[in-house]
């Protein structure tokens, strides 16, 4: 497979703070690429280099063969950025706020109306052309800056957090769009904190933490590196002024423990494959008088991979 896009090395000081480390990855030519990580880990500024939103300290980016510094105007014309805050303006109208973002690549005339009008129709808001961004649903206000990013027909396209506050059936036609860019020929890099959509359509998934790469494979080529482990989870109910985090302290130190995670009144433990005893567990539920509603026994989901390679939840 061709490499569409090419990270080799770099670093990107923010004075005495590296935010990004020593980073070299690949991603492929019409592949849907997701990058995960806690707040501050660096993916953010790793796609704003990308961008040339930020500049950056050493190493090289290569997009489609080209040099991001020397060739920097040429890489530019063929991303698309879709922004986590959405940027669109209130006051022009949906044709108008696509027209303007595609007039920035140089579309102009009968080019760009057909642009702006096949944008709109990709992202399901033909019928809404002429309303503007404050009159529009959330979703929709989501859509449009969609539509805003890819309108140039990017041969890049970096989503970041695209669903964040969209109702389900936004966030589905949004989903089904980026897999639609994707059988198209673009090539998609997709950050969310919603680990079901990562699961759902990206082809290759890296995991970022503090600026540097702790995986990147398929979910089968994650799920490998931490085949030794399953996930109980445990449901009770906790009394409003129970000590939650000073019990899964307590279970996170039993033998077998790899780690736990709180999710309202689920109880999730990562644990050794070999462990098939889990009275201790339920006998701590029992010495705290909870009580055990639900128990499970189930493989690692991406989620469950996530905090076992970085140690906390992604947030």
């Amino acid at each position: 497979m061709k490499e569409f896009l090419t990270v080799k090395n770099l670093i990107k000081n923010y004075g005495d703070f590296c935010a990004v480390d020593n980073l070299s990855f690949s991603v492929y030519e019409g592949e849907i690429f997701g990058l995960l990580g806690p707040n501050g880990a660096g993916k953010s500024t790793t796609m704003n280099v990308i961008t040339s939103l930020c500049d950056f300290s050493k190493g090289s980016v290569k997009v489609d063969g080209m040099d991001l510094i020397a060739d920097n105007e040429k890489v530019k014309r063929i991303i698309g950025a879709v922004p986590q805050e959405i940027a669109i303006y209130p006051f022009l109208s949906a044709e108008e706020n696509v027209k303007f973002f595609a007039s920035l690549y140089g579309l102009k005339g009968r080019e760009l109306s057909e642009a702006a009008k096949e944008a709109l129709e990709f992202v399901g808001l033909s019928d809404r052309a002429k309303m503007k961004p404050k009159q529009m649903s959330g979703g929709m206000k989501r859509r449009l800056n969609i539509a805003c990013g890819i309108a140039h027909s990017p041969k890049l396209i970096i989503m970041d957090e695209p669903t964040v506050g969209v109702d389900a059936q936004s966030r589905e036609h949004i989903l089904n769009s980026i897999k639609v860019l994707r059988d198209r020929g673009a090539t998609v890099i997709y950050t969310s904190h919603y680990m079901n959509e990562v699961e759902s359509i990206c082809d290759r998934i890296a995991i970022i933490d503090h600026g540097k790469f702790v995986a990147c494979g398929t979910e089968q080529e994650l799920v490998s590196l931490v085949s030794d482990s399953r996930v109980l989870k445990i449901t009770t109910e906790f009394p409003s002024d129970f000590d939650r985090d000073g019990f899964i302290g307590g279970l996170k130190k039993l033998p077998d423990v790899k780690s736990g995670r709180l999710n309202e009144n689920e109880v999730a433990l990562e644990l050794n494959r070999s462990c098939r005893d889990f009275t201790m567990f339920l006998e701590r539920f029992s010495k705290q008088g909870l009580p055990v509603t639900g128990i499970s026994s189930e493989s690692m989901n991406l989620e469950d991979i996530f905090i076992s390679l970085t140690g906390r939840e992604l947030r």
